[in-house]
């Protein structure tokens, strides 16, 4: 009974997209009892069937907005649970310490300097592609696995070496995946999941999710995709920070969209808009997420209309978006204006579309990404279907393939 009772009270909170802290709020809201008297703990005994609520059935039956025969009933065998980060993590641990371990002793300080290490390459992926940057972010991962797996060290040492890694890990799979090397990403990307799983730091184990859902909705696993990142999702919570969960609902929506499911992507996106607005002085973001803002949502967004046809829409926002980008980032460049010419196609304007397909094909000629060279191709194979106007038979015969 205790397992299907957990099992109901998971159901139900999170078809109402709380989390457990919140359903622990509302439960003693429902008590009429000041202060907490049961918290997001509790809740999470009573869902996995560590411990029976008992006498707090009813209040959470009250919070839910249901009866207690909802909570008491059998689960649906047909109902197969919601996918959690658990289901994505590696095989074997990749970051068990070595037994004996002789490594030298590691201080806070090593972890500072990988620090710096990690927010450099970050910074140079923001000019720099894929295949400039793979091996030194490998020869960084490798390096860093070393150290926590060799050295000796204080728990909470151990515990930012892993942070770390994770963050490490997650620019490491993105430049991987920009380099074309789409195994190399996800298992880095699980590696990541891993380690920032077991530092308890869940904001970055959903950003590595979704990066890695990301990938697999680009790379003919849309359903696999859509499942990771909405696990991202659901492990994140309400009580993730507004800048990450609107990140982890702008990937939600893009995993939709390469899925094929229009309403629900443009929901989701609709859902990443109000999570950021509700960003604050006193909200506290990982720094690793200083790229996401209002700009970067509209990117999706027009993103997300270029997929399903709407240039309507598409075109003025990504005008929108490029008239404020940093033109030293090629790369990041040259895909906004590939989506700029696949929805200027859209809206029946081949000769404008032609004009914007030769700048991305100019602008990445010298840009090591296996992104843009995709882009390319994309924009080629849409603007065949115009091969007959002068400006794009032009431009179809100077980049045959």
């Amino acid at each position: 009974m205790t397992s299907a009772i957990g099992a109901n009270i998971r159901r139900l909170r999170e078809e109402r997209r709380w989390s457990q802290a919140r359903l622990a709020l509302e439960t003693c809201r429902a008590t009429g009892i000041s202060g907490d008297p049961i918290g997001r703990q509790e809740i999470s005994r009573y869902e996995t069937g560590k411990r029976r609520p008992r006498e707090w059935l009813p209040f959470i039956a009250a919070a839910l907005g249901v009866p207690v025969e909802a909570l008491t009933a059998p689960q649906k065998p047909a109902e197969p649970p919601l996918p959690t980060l658990a289901d994505f993590l590696p095989n074997e641990d990749p970051l068990s310490p070595l037994r004996g371990r002789t490594g030298r002793h590691i201080g806070i300080g090593a972890v500072d300097d990988l620090q710096q290490r990690v927010h450099g390459l970050r910074l140079a992926d923001d000019v720099l592609a894929g295949g400039d940057l793979i091996r030194p972010a490998l020869r960084e991962l490798r390096s860093a696995v070393k150290l926590f797996r060799e050295g000796t060290h204080t728990s909470e040492v151990g515990r930012q070496l892993l942070v770390q890694i994770g963050e490490l890990a997650q620019i490491a799979g993105w430049i991987a995946s920009d380099a074309g090397q789409h195994e190399e990403a996800e298992r880095i990307y699980r590696l990541g999941i891993s380690a920032a799983t077991q530092a308890e730091d869940h904001t970055l184990a959903g950003n590595l999710a979704g990066s890695l859902a990301y990938q697999m909705s680009n790379t003919g696993r849309e359903g696999e995709g859509l499942t990771l990142a909405q696990a991202a999702l659901n492990d994140a919570g309400s009580d993730a920070p507004p800048k990450a969960r609107a990140l982890y609902l702008d990937r939600v929506a893009w995993a939709h969209t390469q899925a094929g499911e229009i309403q629900p992507a443009i929901r989701a996106l609709g859902e990443a808009a109000e999570a950021l607005a509700e960003e604050n002085a006193g909200s506290e973001a990982p720094a690793y997420l200083y790229w996401v803002d209002a700009g970067e949502l509209q990117v999706m967004e027009s993103r997300v209309y270029t997929e399903i046809r709407r240039p309507l829409r598409a075109v003025p926002l990504l005008r929108d978006v490029l008239t404020r980008y940093d033109a030293t980032h090629t790369r990041e460049m040259a895909l906004y204006l590939s989506w700029l010419a696949i929805a200027l196609a859209d809206a029946n304007e081949p000769e404008e579309a032609a004009a914007v397909a030769q700048r991305v094909i100019t602008i990445s000629a010298d840009v090591a990404s296996e992104r843009t060279a995709e882009r390319v191709r994309v924009i080629l194979s849409r603007l065949r279907d115009f091969a007959d106007v002068p400006e794009v038979a032009t431009l179809l015969s100077g980049n045959a393939a």
